[in-house]
């Protein structure tokens, strides 16, 4: 860096509360940082280029660590049941023992911006203590064509090794993520875990974007050749990122994007998938990512002698994760952007055993049922989770949903409805019983399933209404056998199955009750409890 250019950005950093730093990369190029991780001693290189980090203790995410400062302008606009608080006076404490943390620390700066549509677009300044942090979040984010003038919106300091204090700052432990909406500064410390830059910025964006109109979604999303767009929700796990990589689609993102009147447009530029198993014959897009230069290999097991990777070794994590550009993704969009989706597709890793792999839901249900968000936690996403757990999370992330639910719900039925978009509920979890004793649903049915509702043949055939949620269920599809598609015929025993579904459906109605008074008559009718009761 020359002696102008480092004076600049130190003049910038300085106007935050950091001063003496040592020394600090400036939007450093990807081998520079790659250079940087391994004189550091923060990676391995893997065979074939991957560069594998480990990040400790934290696998996954925090979720019970994030904080949103409670100040006047988020009082009253935030979800205050699902979002931890911490006074604007704790906050500053923090924000001062990061800065005095941060001294004589070498620093790495990315000048990035979160959205692929101009009109939305978040420019994001990320510093970080770990230069493969760096190089992660520019993998994640997208580099802009210039950075002349490039004025942050949201700054991210980013110090793994600093530890808050639970008397001093209010927390909970030593990990803390907090965010002052009001001033556009996050402070992440306590974790080694990447995956917490990338959320917080999708944090920052369900919050503002709302308010333009534009609806945030955690979902992946490709579009076909003849323009016709679908898009993916789910949590980690359900598949958005498998589901999406699809070779005769063209993908748009995995895992985070806005939908506005002008169509669906990527708030990221790269993937972050988990790859616990993965196989060329499965995900052979995916695979070959994480075989080659530039990718991000989080806690994957490497040989130490022939650096050859094993993605089959959890024994640090089943939360394995590979983060790359979407460029290494043969054919992905180069622009981020898709027209309105045709079809919307919610993801739902059953761990009872209940729901059918595929369901036609009406707009009321589809309402119904992203409110309810339902899924099972899979092994290794969250810190503690070391099995599938029956959750619901609102939206499909509320982890990330600072707002109401009745904020996006409301968003999104009024995009259903405005484009006639159809909706499905697709279940990549378990059948022949519960996670122990059933089996996952194979990969191939689901692909089929999907594609059978993309290309609209799934529409022509005939279909059952299932006696427990009432939407509707296919009875066959080609290549697909049809006792699948009824989940009650999987099981050595219908009326256990007819307990689980019961008990599934009366954990729907409890967790919706949170949601009555924000909903309209028509959504609470779409609850299973009514047509459990017509039986």
């Amino acid at each position: 860096m020359d002696t102008a250019v480092d004076s600049l950005i130190r003049s910038q950093l300085s106007t935050l509360g950091l001063r003496w730093i040592g020394p600090v990369s400036w939007n450093a190029s990807a081998p520079a940082l790659y250079q940087e991780a391994l004189a550091r001693g923060e990676a391995q290189v893997a065979d074939g280029g991957a560069l594998v980090v480990s990040t400790g203790t934290h696998t996954g995410r925090s979720p019970q660590d994030k904080y949103i400062v409670r100040d006047a302008e988020t009082e009253n606009t935030i979800w205050w049941d699902n979002n931890r608080a911490m006074s604007p006076a704790q906050f500053e404490t923090l924000k001062q023992d990061f800065m005095a943390h941060a001294r004589l620390k070498a620093l790495s700066v990315q000048d990035l911006v979160a959205g692929a549509d101009a009109a939305h677009a978040l420019p994001v300044r990320v510093i970080s203590e770990y230069a493969w942090h760096a190089l992660f979040i520019q993998h994640l984010l997208i580099v802009p064509p210039s950075r002349d003038g490039f004025a942050p919106k949201l700054t991210i300091i980013d110090l793994p090794s600093f530890k808050a204090d639970s008397k001093r700052h209010g927390t909970r432990s030593e990990t803390v993520i907090a965010l002052d909406l009001a001033h556009g500064l996050v402070l992440i410390g306590g974790t080694q875990y990447a995956g917490e830059i990338k959320k917080a910025v999708f944090t920052v964006l369900n919050y503002l974007l709302p308010a333009e109109g534009v609806m945030p979604m955690h979902c992946s999303a490709n579009v076909g050749q003849a323009g016709d767009a679908a898009v993916f929700f789910g949590l980690s796990g359900t598949g958005k990122t498998t589901l999406s990589a699809d070779p005769r689609r063209m993908l748009i993102g995995d895992d985070e994007h806005g939908w506005s009147e002008d169509g669906v447009f990527n708030f990221e530029g790269g993937c972050y998938a988990k790859v616990i198993n993965l196989s060329y014959e499965a995900e052979p897009s995916i695979f070959a990512a994480t075989k080659s230069w530039g990718t991000v290999l989080e806690n994957v097991a490497i040989d130490p002698v022939t650096r050859q990777i094993n993605l089959e070794d959890g024994s640090k994590t089943e939360n394995t994760r590979a983060a790359y550009p979407l460029s290494a993704i043969p054919g992905a969009s180069a622009t981020g952007r898709a027209p309105i989706p045709r079809t919307i597709v919610m993801l739902t890793a059953d761990a009872f055993g209940v729901l059918p792999p595929i369901a036609r839901l009406t707009p009321q249900q589809a309402m119904y049922h992203f409110l309810s968000g339902y899924t099972a936690k899979v092994a290794g996403t969250e810190r503690g989770v070391t099995e599938p757990q029956a959750t619901f999370s609102t939206c499909f992330g509320a982890p990330f949903i600072p707002r109401h639910p009745g904020v996006y719900g409301n968003l999104l039925r009024g995009l259903i409805a405005r484009h006639n978009v159809s909706c499905y509920l697709v279940n990549t979890g378990w059948t022949g019983g519960a996670y122990g004793t059933g089996r996952r649903m194979p990969i191939a049915v689901t692909r089929a399933l999907l594609d059978a509702a993309l290309d609209g043949r799934l529409e022509s055939g005939e279909w059952r209404t299932d006696p427990h949620f009432g939407f509707a269920v296919p009875t066959a599809i080609d290549g697909v056998d049809s006792s699948l598609l009824d989940p009650r015929s999987t099981w050595a025993d219908p009326t256990a199955y007819d307990a689980q579904a019961r008990k599934l459906v009366g954990m729907f109605v409890e967790n919706f009750m949170r949601f009555e008074d924000q909903v309209s008559a028509d959504v609470k009718a779409a609850s299973p409890c009514v047509q459990l009761a017509a039986e």
